[in-house]
């Protein structure tokens, strides 16, 4: 049997690790078992870690991970659900031993051995800076893939720095001579993206008055990176599937067909085998775009880090000396109980505007400072996300934690509502 080690208490010196084993216990893959990585998929598609046959069962049907005080069982968007006797769940905390069902079949996660061991020194990788053990696995998983051509695909929360993974794969890759270019599929109409990502010629539509080279083009060996992927449309999903399997294409309006030189590296804030599961996404392109899946904690989940990020910013934004003359404890605490809901992208706002306008310019509810503007549809997208967990944090206190009624009291579908607190990792 094979282990899953993911941290369960650490200390300064020392981690204690936990291995997990789920095991089928009842339906048609009885007796059947997996266990690996720092989570464990269940489903019938076959990149889950437990691949079951039980036709009831989702493709990406749930997800389960070992945290502090035990086991996060997560629905994906399952079809038929997942139980825990006759409640249905969509996330939810569980010891070792509890029975989950999924369809016709019944699974539970075994806690086996745990152990300690020292944590690694701190790293930093091609301008990634890391100490938790997730992040330190993160930095291993990116120095053994960079190098391959194998697609990769990042998965984490709006300002957790999926863009700094995708420049680091690229950096490390041996195609750091040839550009990175970076599309965002969810700032640009479908009407330009296949313009964008493949070119066009002059005359193709109405104001192409000039060739265009797209993306791959421009790329050459190196690196296109699809920022957003969750949100490309489907016309356009079909499209980029079919380049990715010839490995050519042609421009827009054009005749003559190119080769693709370029390694794809994508990322989302989605759970692409949710969208997968209810026909939002393509299963086929989900494939060939998470060959590698490489998944950034949000900062609330390793706030060991804050001290050494905080250090490196300062350091970037041209201070010197200790880090404890430029920033008071008090601030600091209070830097290390925030709950950063815009990430990585939030703490360096903070600082750099603590820098500026000095400590009081921090308050617990804000995302980013006005001398800090960022990218539009950065800035948005934190505002966005702050307010959707103050909000849905609100809603689920009032209405006790039943969906149903907080879906009736926020007047909104009851699966969007849903969606929504997955992606803010809330439980009902």
């Amino acid at each position: 049997m094979s282990d899953i080690e993911t941290q369960i208490q650490p200390r300064r010196d020392a981690q204690v690790v936990t291995t997990i084993r789920v095991e089928v216990v009842d339906g048609p893959d009885k007796g059947k078992h997996a266990a690996g990585g720092d989570t464990v998929s269940v489903g019938t598609a076959k990149d889950n870690a437990l691949v079951v046959g039980d036709f009831t069962v989702s493709r990406y049907h749930l997800e389960v991970t070992a945290r502090t005080g035990g086991i996060v069982v997560a629905d994906l968007g399952s079809t038929n659900g997942t139980f825990i006797g006759a409640v249905r769940i969509e996330r939810a905390v569980v010891p070792p031993g509890t029975l989950v069902k999924l369809g016709g079949t019944t699974i539970r996660f075994d806690d086996a051995q745990r152990k300690t061991i020292p944590v690694p020194a701190p790293a930093k990788v091609a301008g990634i800076v890391a100490s938790s053990p997730q992040m330190l696995q993160l930095i291993s998983d990116i120095e053994r893939v960079a190098s391959t051509p194998t697609s990769v695909l990042v998965v984490g929360e709006s300002g957790t720095g999926k863009e700094r993974v995708a420049e680091a794969l690229h950096a490390l890759s041996g195609r750091g001579a040839a550009p990175l270019v970076t599309i965002d599929c969810g700032a640009l109409p479908s009407a330009l993206l296949a313009s964008e990502l493949f070119g066009h010629e002059r005359g193709a539509f109405t104001g192409a008055d000039r060739a265009h080279q797209g993306a791959f083009e421009r790329a050459g060996n190196g690196t296109v990176f699809l920022d957003e992927i969750g949100e490309l449309p489907p016309a356009d999903q079909a499209s980029l599937l079919g380049v990715l399997e010839r490995r050519r294409f042609r421009r827009v309006g054009g005749t003559a067909e190119l080769e693709v030189g370029a390694r794809v590296v994508a990322a989302t804030n989605r759970d692409l085998r949710a969208e997968v599961n209810n026909g939002r996404f393509r299963h086929d392109l989900y494939h060939r775009l998470a060959v590698v899946v490489l998944r950034l904690p949000p900062l609330r989940e390793r706030r060991e880090e804050i001290p050494i990020l905080v250090e490196h910013f300062a350091r970037e934004l041209g201070v010197d000396g200790p880090i404890a003359q430029t920033f008071d404890a008090e601030l600091l605490a209070r830097w290390q109980r925030h709950p950063w809901p815009g990430n990585i992208r939030e703490l360096r706002n903070a600082v750099e505007a603590a820098l500026v306008v000095g400590p009081g310019s921090f308050h617990e509810s804000a995302t980013a400072s006005p001398e800090a503007l960022g990218p539009y549809k950065d800035a948005r997208a934190a505002h966005v996300r702050e307010f959707e967990l103050a909000y849905l944090t609100r809603l689920l206190e009032e209405s006790g934690g039943n969906v149903s009624k907080a879906a009736r009291i926020a007047k909104m579908d009851r699966s969007h509502l849903i969606d929504l607190l997955q992606r803010h990792g809330l439980k009902a």
